[in-house]
């Protein structure tokens, strides 16, 4: 079984993020265009005695998917 790599993992994570407050901050640009994917109302599951509430859902845009790129040219350097 392959071993993940976390700091690939966080690198990638943190240049998403960033990418999407760069994003909304730049709400009238180009840079937050995009398009979202995911469930549009969560899924619930009533077991009687728990009710479990499940829910994802991802905004891609481009300032979102420029800091994803930085995040791999970074990881590259300090690998």
């Amino acid at each position: 079984m392959k071993r993940v790599n976390w700091t690939f993992v966080i690198l990638v994570l943190i240049g998403y993020m960033l990418g999407s407050f760069i994003g909304t901050y730049f709400a009238n640009s180009f840079l937050n265009y995009g398009a979202t994917f995911g469930l549009t109302s969560p899924v619930e599951l009533d077991l009687g005695f728990m009710l479990l509430t499940f829910g994802l859902k991802f905004q891609i845009t481009i300032a979102s998917v420029l800091g994803v790129i930085i995040a791999l040219v970074v990881y590259k350097f300090i690998r």
